[in-house]
């Protein structure tokens, strides 16, 4: 069934069109990278200038984003156009019931779904990753440090996992609606509010009922700024970031504001692997969380489903 599932999404037009368009803005990416690769690798100034294959992914000259902010918009759009219509195209075709008829239970159809369109996912980031880092060795003979692979690597699983809460999430919506137009829809809004709207509103909201900030002192002014970035954090694609760019970029020390007095002595230096995944730990653990539930609703709403026409 994964074999069937796999072989339908790459045959399909919409699976080729978005995929196209990844391959495209990934070349592209690469290609702004490399030619600004040698002003940030000479770069003193930057703790992070001796990281070559991590500049790759977000070194750039300002004209487009790097290829992690590219992820960040096309990315939900593979996962919702993998799984919109996963149980109600099947059931609209009448091939559903066929299905149920013969010895199949329920939750490997619906495990069969996530797993083929996660092949797919997965498959598709680990080949451009690898082909990042073959173009860039073949192109400036620089030897890739451990470091950098570990924190690629867990880019890589970052994205996935990523990809994979709003493949839950079109799933989840492809048994709740009837039409599979609808259940495109309603994910696609979701992904526009989360990237466009919600910023906008928690701002204005907000900052509406925060006090003059001329009356406030740097403790409070900070407290208010944490406050917000954890509101924010409600976004998937706010974890996103900040997951990828603490990652990608070892200088990073932390996701929130910093006072004079932590930043008093504070060497601008790179941080271990180690020490950077401790700090995008809770975004990990809530984009995880985020696509169980998704998918254990999936799963309730799937097993308790009338399939019958």
């Amino acid at each position: 069934m994964v074999h069937k599932e796999v072989a339908d999404h790459i045959r399909s037009w919409r699976f080729i069109v978005l995929l196209a368009l990844i391959v495209l803005t990934f070349i592209t990416s690469m290609y702004v990278s490399l030619r600004n690769i040698k002003p940030a690798v000479s770069n003193i100034s930057d703790p992070d200038h001796l990281f070559l294959y991590l500049k790759l992914l977000t070194t750039t000259d300002n004209t487009i984003p790097p290829f992690h902010v590219f992820i960040s918009f096309l990315g939900p759009l593979l996962g919702i156009s993998l799984g919109f219509d996963a149980i109600n195209a099947e059931k609209n075709n009448g091939t559903l019931i066929r299905l149920m008829a013969q010895p199949v239970y329920r939750d490997n159809l619906l495990l069969s779904k996530f797993t083929g369109a996660m092949v797919i996912i997965a498959t598709l980031f680990i080949s451009l990753c690898l082909l990042m880092l073959g173009g860039g060795l073949l192109l400036t003979g620089v030897r890739i440090e451990p470091q950098e692979l570990l924190r690629i690597a867990t880019f890589i699983v970052f994205t996935i996992v990523y990809v994979s809460f709003w493949l839950a999430l079109a799933i989840l919506l492809s048994i709740q609606f009837k039409q599979a137009a609808t259940s495109a829809l309603t994910a696609i809004g979701v992904w526009l509010f989360f990237t466009v709207f919600y910023p906008i509103v928690v701002n204005l909201v907000i900052r509406a009922f925060l006090p003059d900030p001329s009356f406030l002192s740097r403790d409070e002014i900070a407290g208010y700024n944490e406050m917000i970035l954890n509101i924010l954090r409600v976004a998937p694609g706010q974890l996103y970031a900040d997951a990828t760019t603490t990652l990608l970029m070892p200088s990073v020390r932390s996701l929130g504001p910093l006072t004079m007095e932590q930043l008093a002595g504070a060497i601008p230096t790179p941080l271990p692997f180690k020490e950077s995944l401790l700090i995008v730990w809770p975004q990990v653990s809530g984009l995880l969380a985020a696509t169980v539930v998704c998918f254990a609703f999936s799963y309730y709403l799937f097993m308790r489903r009338e399939i019958r026409s």
